[in-house]
């Protein structure tokens, strides 16, 4: 059972959630009354709306002012209090899950993408035989563009942005770089240079902060294409991730805070709405923001120990506890006919495929195969969402339950695999879930001190399944798996029918050939199209037999003299 270490946040745990709204305390302009717009003025698109979809790293579920945050976020606020707030929305855990997803409206067990993230050496990348959302929206006459982290693979040119359905291609491929040098280390001594234009390396382009370059690229484009062409930008910011780092100028108004981590944390998500402000401008400044969409996700739960709060959930990024899968999201735009309210309908990141593609016009048949469905009636109109169910993962591999069995399992499913379903009000997990504390935002103001104040879970060490009622009790506070074996079978059921739907893992061992140092000192495609067939069997294999090429021997000096320029040129902590 939890030991309490902390009582008296029942009020802000209400209001951090979204039960209740700190939107109470504002004029009543900004409450979440929904207002609906008069019949001559509903925005529902005669014309192909402009779609802006933000996507930010790792921003926990308490790091966004209306959840009740230490943090200013006054840009995400106002679009999110004009909108419709996502109260009841999922993403995945860790950060390839949740944009294969994204891209392809298909849970990861239908792209082999299960197991945990593509590493940057990995012969491995979003399956090429799926039809990605930008290539669905050039089909529906849009101009596609993305800006920011793709971490879907790069290991040969057909896995590349520009390759995959986007027009043009600013950003990193891997998935944790520099803010200002862009360079990316995998493992010691393999580091190298990640920031491209295009399929081309942008050496010119470093020692500018990504969060602001990323949002000058977005406002170049809306100002060099016409509003009358539909325009789909994909904005993946790198922030708040890993490295801690932001411009001088936003850590000032946190300068009290005394968690050293959460400070700069903070300072970079005030940035990012900063940036989010700066774009919402463009969109108004050339003509396109009465035509409009914006929505805005996270990708995974907050990393507790770099900074981020998912207070009140229980868990953090990388576990399948709601601080891991529950999502901040919201839609702003012009175009929706009940503004101003907050829905609670359920909602999933595999979702937006078929929402956007059918408001652009284009088709969507049941041949394709989605797990995502149209939520825009639940979003504009406050219809009930046509989804009941969400398939959080299954992840064959990664069996490291204490315990677990198919007994355990009713003789339906092997605990021991890490599972996880959302089914109506009903959430099953089984194997090992990953950290399960809560972890109150006081915990942040003083570490480590005061880090012996967590909630900590205790009656977990041999349990392999755990059943919570998500609406009643979205803390997950209270297990209900030997009191409701009904709704535990009822759930292992489903999950062994998913099962049965899934394609075998991709996860590849490392191609030494992949070490940027081969490759210029740059991270960038490294097989080529004469090798495909030797590397599908390496895939399945998981070995490798080339001949290692040689080490480039100024590589490393291009690079120790790279980071200190960019050291010198920027303005930063």
């Amino acid at each position: 059972m939890a030991v309490h270490a902390l009582t008296g946040f029942s009020l802000v745990s209400l209001l951090s959630f979204g039960y209740m709204s700190w939107d109470w305390v504002k004029p009543a302009v900004l409450g979440d009354d929904p207002i609906e717009v008069p019949a001559n003025l509903q925005g529902s698109p005669s014309k192909p709306p402009h779609i802006i979809f933000i996507l930010t790293d790792d921003q926990g579920f308490h790091d966004v002012g209306y959840h009740g945050s230490d943090i200013q976020t006054p840009t995400l606020d106002r679009l999110a209090a004009e909108g419709v707030k996502l109260e009841n929305y999922y993403i995945q855990p860790i950060c390839t899950p949740s944009r294969s997803q994204l891209i392809t409206g298909r849970y990861q067990i239908h792209t082999g993408l299960q197991h945990s993230i593509i590493r940057p050496r990995q012969p491995n990348c979003l399956p090429l035989n799926q039809v990605t959302l930008p290539q669905k929206l050039q089909e529906a006459g849009y101009s596609t563009h993305m800006v920011g982290k793709w971490h879907l693979g790069f290991y040969k040119k057909e896995c590349l942005p520009t390759r995959r359905g986007f027009d043009t291609f600013l950003g990193s491929l891997t998935g944790n770089v520099d803010y200002y040098s862009y360079d990316n280390c995998d493992g010691p001594g393999v580091c190298g240079f990640d920031l491209h234009e295009g399929e081309n390396v942008a050496w010119d382009q470093a020692g500018k902060y990504s969060t602001l370059l990323y949002s000058q690229r977005v406002s170049q484009i809306l100002a060099s294409h016409s509003p009358s062409q539909p325009i789909f930008i994909y904005v993946a910011f790198q922030a708040v991730h890993t490295p801690l780092q932001s411009p001088r100028e936003y850590i000032y108004p946190y300068r009290g805070m005394g968690n050293v981590a959460r400070r700069k944390y903070a300072a970079m998500v005030t940035c990012m709405d900063a940036a989010v402000k700066n774009i919402t401008k463009a969109l108004k400044k050339y003509g396109y923001y009465d035509n409009s969409i914006i929505v805005f996700s996270s990708d995974n739960g907050g990393q507790t120990f770099s900074g981020g709060s998912n207070w009140p959930l229980r868990g953090r990024k990388g576990t399948y506890w709601e601080g891991g899968v529950r999502g901040l999201g919201f839609v702003h735009s012009p175009l929706i006919k009940k503004k101003r309210r907050i829905t609670r309908s359920l909602m999933h990141i595999t979702d937006w495929y078929p929402t956007l593609v059918k408001l652009a016009g284009g088709n969507i048949s049941d041949a394709e195969g989605l797990d995502g469905y149209d939520i825009w009636g639940a979003i504009s109109e406050g219809r009930e969402s046509p989804r009941s169910e969400v398939l959080h993962n299954i992840d064959p591999l990664y069996n490291l339950a204490k315990s677990g069995s198919v007994e355990e399992g009713q003789g339906i499913w092997n605990t021991a695999v890490q599972a996880s379903i959302r089914v109506k009000d009903f959430k099953l997990l089984t194997g090992d879930p990953g950290y399960s504390d809560w972890i109150p935002p006081q915990t942040l103001t003083n570490f480590p001190g005061s880090w012996w104040n967590l909630e900590r879970h205790t009656d977990g060490a041999r349990k392999s399944v755990w059943l919570f009622n998500i609406t009643a009790d979205p803390y997950e506070r209270n297990d209900l798996s030997t009191v409701r074996p009904d709704v535990v079978k009822e759930l292992l059921t489903r999950l062994a029918h998913y099962n049965r739907t899934a394609i075998p893992v991709r996860y590849p061992a490392e191609d030494p050939r992949g070490n940027p140092e081969l490759n210029g000192g740059a991270w960038g495609p490294w097989a080529s199209e004469d090798d495909e067939e030797e590397e599908d069997n390496w895939i399945m294999k998981g070995e490798y037999t080339k001949t290692k090429k040689k080490k480039c021997k100024i590589c490393k000096l291009r690079s120790f003299f790279r980071k200190l320029n960019t050291r010198l040129m920027s303005n930063r902590i």
